[in-house]
């Protein structure tokens, strides 16, 4: 499955929820303490989403946004379970 990430590096403490409607269309939020530095925030986002799915690091992988707020990553995994924690987190 494949989704949209809108990053906030820097924030306060790492959370994954709430709904951005950008010009890609709705993507899941995702803040994080990490500073957009050297890849930190990159790589605690990837943290963070495998966390909130239910599964291994290695199973969510970076598709496009290495350097931007807006990412788009995939995650190995059955949809059917998957599915329904997305919209459970989008709100």
């Amino acid at each position: 499955m494949r989704i949209l990430l809108r990053v906030k590096p820097g924030a306060s403490r790492t959370a994954v929820g709430g709904r951005y409607d950008g010009a890609s269309g709705p993507a899941l939020v995702v803040a994080v303490s990490a500073r957009a530095v050297q890849g930190q925030a990159t790589k605690a986002v990837l943290e963070a989403v495998a966390t909130a799915f239910g599964v291994r690091r290695a199973a969510v992988t970076l598709v496009r946004g290495a350097a931007s707020r807006d990412k788009l990553v995939e995650i190995d995994g059955d949809d059917a379970d998957l599915q329904p924690r997305l919209e459970t987190l989008l709100g």
